[in-house]
């Protein structure tokens, strides 16, 4: 397992690769957070990897309920507490109710659209693709580079939720709370 990389150890190429994914003034070992203080450990990864997963969270053209329902069902597949703890309260902020957290754990959402999107991170999950089926009905509603961010924020998430467990990344104790993200 890896440990958050130690504040001694930190300097200005380690800041330098969290610059994409937070303010300076978050820079540091002690409010980076353990994801991105764990990250740390590996500069060239990181400056690589955070670019994208902003990309990610603040530039896809999926709608941000969307985008916080799909992480949240990924999360739950692969067991990923650290996800599933800072997404819920993500998902809260981006309009996410107590039902649609509760329908990306269980796979059994309410509405017909949500029920399709929750389909098509189950069918990548467990068979590497969307079929042609979702991804039409998706169509319905999502343009193609909507659909592709789709896919690129699960398998995104993915990769990422397999490296928080290996990692053994815990969340931290302010994770579930909303007000810490209105100032993230």
């Amino acid at each position: 397992m890896l440990t958050p990389l130690p504040a001694e150890e930190w300097d200005d190429r380690t800041r330098a690769a969290l610059e994409s994914a937070v303010p300076p003034e978050r820079r540091d070992p002690e409010s980076a957070g353990n994801a991105l203080a764990t990250l740390a450990r590996h500069p060239d990864l990181a400056a690589k990897f955070l670019p994208f997963n902003t990309y990610l969270m603040e530039h896809s053209t999926l709608p941000p309920r969307l985008r916080e329902l799909v992480i949240l069902r990924v999360a739950h597949q692969h067991g990923c507490a650290y996800e599933w703890v800072h997404h819920r309260a993500i998902g809260k902020m981006s309009g996410l109710s107590d039902a649609d957290v509760e329908a990306a754990r269980t796979g059994a959402a309410a509405g017909a659209f949500d029920r399709l999107v929750l389909t098509a991170v189950d069918e990548m999950h467990h068979g590497s693709q969307i079929s042609l089926q979702t991804w039409e009905a998706l169509g319905e509603r999502l343009d193609e580079r909507a659909r592709m961010d789709l896919i690129f924020i699960a398998g995104g998430y993915g990769v990422l939720a397999t490296a928080l467990n290996t990692f053994g990344v815990e969340p931290e104790p302010w994770a579930g709370q909303p007000e810490f993200y209105e100032t993230y």
